[in-house]
């Protein structure tokens, strides 16, 4: 399995610690347990910024990060080895293990925090913290700073600035380097099988969770321990529903299905939609809303490449989409004019894409300064146009109503353009109903 190798998160904890101010330090705490019902626990999943400096998978953990200290610029606090506990939860790292295997100069318990991080931090001008992101540990660190503020008559000093640590982060975290491409492309290849295998299973008289079961055994055979986010399997009317979730109706010969579906790799998402017919073949309606869906992606790729700016692919989609639904006679008029007054909207509601990385809809600034962001080497982002007739949409014919199509695809920004990282599913009509004949 690909992994992030030790040194990237080493170079990751220097590069934050370059940008922040003299004499700071910084503060983040591990994703805390997350109860499913009574003692039943959900599959532990750690905090994405959390991750990125560390590669550590435990809970009750809490990095340190001080610029310019003597005795160990990086500091874990985690838990402790307990032969009990690990007998039913699994082994920990331990305070030994996080500084051989995890990197840490200097690691304590976490039950200890609270006697040692208050020196930590005292004498230090400025904190950096994920202010607003977990309400309880915002809490722990006033006390904290509280503690020293109580001292300040013996000479204590607490620190007089406070900066949320986002804005540093997301913004490394934009910029993908070689081995996160690399996770990612794994990441992707898995899902792709997963797709494929989902197409060849698709039969009238199945359930949508059927095809989502045959996604989560490509997943876990692959090696991916989750889906990045809760797998779309949505057939029929349910395809016009952009974040269905339900995945228990029956597949219908003659619908289209709809699967929006990725898995995570060392905490890297992929994200691939791919919309088919039911019964291996498209009719003349579903084809022609395909084609124009199609076309809308094909015209977006051409976009991406550094010194473009964002939203020129998703300008791309909105100007072949108005233009086929124009010709279709969904819409009637200039296209032009539908597209100031966005007429299409009733069609297509949603951006053409996000960033992707550690969170699906990753993080990363879309526009700086007001304006949108310019496209750079190493960004990832999905490219997904889709057209949404609505089954209620009295306006059109009837034969166009309840068919709905979206295509994703994950790409990289690279020195010519953008590399396509899931390839692997068909994508053109015939593609698609050449591989369903086939497993027939």
């Amino acid at each position: 399995m690909i992994h992030i190798p030790k040194a990237e998160y080493t170079r990751r904890r220097k590069a934050l610690m370059a940008q922040m101010e003299p004499n700071s330090i910084a503060i983040l705490p591990a994703a805390a347990v997350a109860i499913r019902n009574r003692d039943v626990e959900h599959v532990y999943r750690q905090d994405s910024d959390f991750q990125y400096l560390s590669g550590f998978p435990e809970p009750e953990a809490v990095i340190v990060l001080m610029p310019g200290r003597q005795h160990g610029e990086y500091v874990l606090f985690c838990r402790e080895r307990n032969a009990e506990r690990e007998l039913w939860d699994g082994l920990r790292a331990g305070t030994e293990g996080a500084i051989r295997s995890f990197g840490a100069d200097d690691a304590f318990p976490i039950t200890d925090i609270d006697d040692i991080l208050p020196g930590l931090i005292e004498g230090r001008d400025r904190v950096y913290s994920a202010m607003g992101s977990n309400a309880e540990f915002d809490r722990h660190l006033m006390e904290w700073i509280n503690v020293i503020r109580s001292k300040a008559h013996l000479g204590a000093q607490p620190p007089n600035e406070f900066v949320a640590l986002d804005h540093l982060l997301h913004d490394m975290r934009l910029y993908k380097s070689a081995a996160e491409v690399k996770v990612m492309r794994e990441a992707a290849r898995i899902s792709c099988a997963a797709h494929v295998r989902a197409m060849q299973a698709s039969r009238a008289g199945l359930h949508e969770f059927s095809l989502e079961a045959e996604l989560d055994y490509e997943f876990r055979k692959g090696g991916a321990k989750m889906p990045a986010y809760g797998s779309i399997v949505a057939s029929g009317r349910n395809s016009c529903i952009l974040h269905y979730q339900q995945n228990d109706a029956v597949l219908k010969d003659g619908d289209l299905v709809l699967i929006d579906a990725g898995c995570e790799i060392d905490c890297y998402a992929s994200d691939i939609t791919r919309t088919w017919p039911v019964n291996g073949k498209f009719s003349a309606e579903q084809k022609a809303i395909y084609e124009v869906v199609l076309a809308s992606q094909e015209a977006a790729f051409a976009q991406i490449a550094p010194n473009k700016h964002w939203n020129q692919a998703h300008e791309a989609t909105v100007q072949v989409i108005t233009a086929g639904l124009v010709k279709l006679g969904l819409l009637k008029g200039d296209v032009g004019e539908l597209i100031t007054s966005e007429a299409y909207k009733t069609f297509y509601m949603h951006r053409a894409g996000h960033w992707l990385g550690m969170d699906v809809h990753d993080v990363g600034e879309y526009k700086v300064g007001g304006e949108w962001r310019v496209l750079e080497v190493g960004m990832a982002l999905t490219v997904e146009p889709g057209i949404y007739i609505s089954p209620d949409n009295q306006s059109v014919a009837k034969k166009w109503r309840g068919i709905g199509v979206r295509i994703e695809d994950d790409v990289v920004v690279t020195k010519q353009g953008c590399e396509m990282l899931t390839g692997g599913v068909p994508k053109s009509v015939a593609e698609i109903e050449a591989l369903m004949a086939g497993s027939r």
